[in-house]
């Protein structure tokens, strides 16, 4: 799994993204959800690129446990990035201020 956390002053715009993901040959689409949504473990078969775009999330990683033995988690703030390989479990929980991401499949 790769972060990239955003760099910028100001949070990136939705169309900036996008682009990002099409130079990329990346096909994207967006979705929210309110404060509070949870998803449930699950897996894709394809490596998954997803930006924050407003909001926040936090991804939870079951098979990935820190020194204390919880499971690994990591939180995405608006612009931040993460490239998820296939086949890795992962659920998560939508912030305070519900989220809106992009994401795109990669084969």
């Amino acid at each position: 799994m790769q972060i990239i956390r955003w760099q910028g002053t100001t949070p990136p715009k939705e169309q900036e993204l996008r682009q990002r993901m099409q130079r990329e040959g990346l096909s994207s689409y967006s979705w929210s959800n309110g404060p509070g949504y949870r998803y449930a473990v699950h897996t894709h078969h394809y490596e998954k690129v997803l930006y924050c775009l407003h909001g926040s999330i936090r991804f939870e990683l079951p098979d990935k446990l820190d020194n204390a033995g919880a499971a690994e988690a990591v939180d995405l703030a608006p612009g931040d990035c993460m490239i998820l390989p296939a086949n890795t479990a992962h659920g998560a929980l939508v912030g305070a201020q519900g989220v809106t991401c992009i994401e795109a499949p990669r084969y």
